[in-house]
């Protein structure tokens, strides 16, 4: 499994100024319905905050996982977002955040959700590689370093 099957460039934003969890969830949205036929960004919105609502999805060291499902998907997509500042996003250890991945799946899809959440959750728990995305100053080399990460 790799990210590049579920993240392109397009969804990828360096170095955005979403300055409330809202903002960016709705940015986020955004950028996953450009690839879902049949789901728009707000009912992508929806799910994303229905999650939210579940428990936070701030992992901690800064980054948090948005994600959700949704009826009338037939593949997972996946969109990230690097903030200029963090923000307050409810995070486990209540540090703000600015590193975000969202992913929506399939209202259907367990296992492949699971899979690729515990492949963000590793990711994301190197700090090495945490910095090297926090450093990176634009869309194509975050994407890229997203990309060889998840080959690693």
């Amino acid at each position: 499994m790799q990210l590049s099957d579920f993240l392109s460039p397009e969804r990828v934003v360096c170095g955005s100024s979403a300055s409330s969890k809202k903002r960016v969830l709705e940015l986020l949205s955004e950028l996953l319905a450009t690839d879902q036929q049949e789901a728009d960004s707000t009912e992508i919105f929806e799910s994303l905050i229905s999650r939210e609502r579940l428990g936070g999805t701030g992992i901690g060291y800064g980054v948090a996982i948005p994600h959700g499902r949704l009826k009338n998907c037939d593949h997972a997509t996946a969109a990230f977002v690097q903030l200029k500042q963090p923000i307050d996003f409810d995070a486990i250890d209540k540090q703000p955040v600015d590193l975000l991945f969202a992913l929506i799946v399939p209202e259907e899809s367990s296992e492949e959700h699971l899979k690729l959440l515990a492949m963000l959750a590793g990711m994301f728990n190197d700090d090495e590689f945490r910095q090297r995305a926090r450093q990176c100053p634009n869309n194509d080399s975050m994407h890229q370093l997203l990309s060889e990460q998840s080959r690693s």
